[in-house]
């Protein structure tokens, strides 16, 4: 894996062709569209879709005695426990890609030098803690009496929006700078994510997992805070020494 960022044999602006450039204009405004108004009948076809589609999933009820008689307690206070099993489903999922991300990170670090200031004793400590955030949750889901093997909706939706970062993270064109861009955004959507979960948890009356994803709050804010700096750290050093990651 090359670290160093210069100049190469970049070609996909038209800059680099100017009597191409010209001509691919030309034939750009001389074109006639295949069909006037294709868009507005496409948007009419997808929004038959929208008003005609089933909800991406749903959240069973719980698989336990123990679990249905909570939801049914909980319904009969006008609170709906599938709201807060569907964002432990999310968070599992988030968790487990972020143990993946991290994964990668280490793989890489491993196979090629990174730059100085980021270490890869860390990096493994944050990999251990998102891997341990993960038991947390699936060990909550299990309290409730619901099944944490399950996809519920939101981590479905996790899922997808994750795949982007994990193809850059297991991408081997990409540098070490690059990969923590990915994390970053995770880390971003990751610490939201543990916010809106404490206060599901304090809403739904589970204020001892509000406590115990508290203290999964603050790792997850030394996560974001640490690949903030390596980021910087990274990106000023390939500014300043064109080397780097």
């Amino acid at each position: 894996m090359k670290t160093v960022m210069g100049m190469g044999r970049n070609r996909t602006g038209i800059g680099t062709s100017p009597i191409d450039a010209k001509k691919t204009i030309e034939a750009a405004e001389e074109a006639v569209p295949l069909g006037y108004g294709d868009r507005v009948e496409g948007a009419a076809v997808r929004a038959d879709y929208v008003r005609e589609a089933e909800p991406l999933g749903s959240v069973p009820p719980p698989t336990s005695l123990k679990g249905a008689a909570k939801s049914a307690a909980e319904m009969l206070t006008g609170k709906n426990p599938a709201v807060f099993i569907d964002k432990l489903g999310e968070r599992l999922a988030f968790e487990r890609t972020g143990t993946r991300l991290y994964d990668a990170l280490l793989t890489k670090m491993e196979a090629a030098p990174g730059p100085e200031g980021i270490s890869i004793e860390e990096v493994r400590r944050i990999h251990d803690e998102e891997r341990a955030h993960m038991d947390l949750v699936w060990n909550a889901i299990e309290k409730l009496g619901a099944d944490p093997t399950v996809q519920t909706p939101s981590a479905d939706i996790d899922g997808v929006a994750a795949t982007g970062l994990l193809q850059i993270l297991t991408d081997p064109r990409t540098s070490i700078t690059q990969s923590l861009h990915a994390i970053h955004i995770a880390e971003l959507a990751d610490n939201d994510g543990w916010v809106m979960l404490i206060e599901l948890a304090e809403q739904m009356g589970h204020s001892d997992l509000a406590a115990s994803f508290s203290a999964a709050l603050r790792d997850e804010q030394q996560h974001l805070a640490l690949v903030r700096r390596w980021m910087t750290m990274s990106t000023e050093s390939l500014a300043s020494l064109g080397a780097g990651a």
